[in-house]
């Protein structure tokens, strides 16, 4: 994680950090705040495709409080005969021949493109990201939210902690309150785009992101945002050149999307979709490019 202070000239940013023990993460963020509201930004998918949404009673924030940590909907299929509502996520491993379009099949959508939410569609400026309920390869997000979910997430919702979940309940800044986290789904080839940046080459190489430092740099002024020392070198050497140099780097775009829609430079554009702000959720700052893709509501 990447953490942010309001100062009274703008935000001072810290370099990232391990997230640590989930368990009190959220008392750790409010304590930090000194009282005040946290926003936080998350590279994970908060929704659910509206194909498996229909016919589920309530909103996706209920959804998440009524899950078990130990429930089968997140245990991932082996096979195409395990697949079911129960348990969506899907494949444990490789197998030959194995498709999007029959996960999606054993699911009982139609089509493949009944996989993805709204947020994840290709737009004229960026590719599409990956379904939510596939599991397997560098471009998928289902253990992301597996691991949140269960071990983070639902439970921090069914103990009753002052979280509140964007744009499920609320515009983003309307949901800010002292003594509560406000959580947004941010996506890092989404605020590469919104920050106005271009990055050459691959995000898990440690050169082609130190050959951003400089635009980095540019977007911290314009955010009127001064770097810590630390972070300051993080920037200048590409985050590092271990694994966990892309999540670094990530992080940092997380937070400089967050502070771009509290600083009112973007908007927290939401489509007047009701599956979109019941169900599915939204990529903060997104605008609505691509929503033309949007398919027609279920049932």
């Amino acid at each position: 994680m990447t953490v942010a202070h309001r100062q009274a000239a703008g935000w001072r940013i810290e370099a990232p950090c391990p997230v640590g023990d989930l368990g009190d993460w959220i008392s750790r963020l409010l304590r930090a705040a000194g009282g005040g509201g946290v926003a936080l930004g998350v590279d994970l998918p908060l929704g659910l495709p509206r194909a498996y949404a229909r016919g589920l009673a309530g909103d996706f924030p209920g959804f998440l409080r009524g899950l078990r940590a130990d429930s089968r909907f997140f245990q991932v299929c082996e096979g195409l005969e395990q697949v079911s509502r129960d348990r969506p996520f899907y494949p444990a491993r490789g197998v030959k021949g194995m498709t999007r379009a029959a996960h999606a099949a054993a699911l009982g959508f139609d089509g493949a493109a009944a996989l993805s939410r709204a947020c994840d569609r290709a737009t004229a400026w960026r590719p599409a990201g990956a379904p939510l309920f596939w599991t397997l390869g560098a471009n998928q997000t289902g253990k992301a939210a597996i691991s949140a979910w269960r071990d983070w997430l639902g439970p921090a919702l069914a103990a009753g902690e002052p979280l509140r979940l964007w744009p499920f309940e609320g515009g983003f800044v309307e949901l800010m309150a002292p003594g509560r986290v406000t959580v947004a789904e941010t996506y890092p080839a989404e605020a590469l785009r919104q920050l106005g940046l271009s990055l050459s080459g691959s995000k898990r190489r440690q050169s082609d992101r130190a050959a951003l430092a400089a635009g980095l740099r540019d977007v911290l002024v314009r955010r009127r945002a001064v770097a810590s020392a630390a972070l300051a070198g993080e920037i200048g050497c590409g985050f590092g050149g271990d694994a966990a140099g892309e999540d670094r780097f990530d992080s940092l775009l997380g937070v400089l999307c967050v502070l771009a829609v509290l600083e009112g430079d973007r908007a927290d554009h939401v489509p007047n979709d009701p599956w979109v702000r019941c169900w599915e959720g939204w990529v903060l700052g997104q605008d609505g490019g691509g929503s033309e893709r949007i398919p027609a509501l279920m049932g």
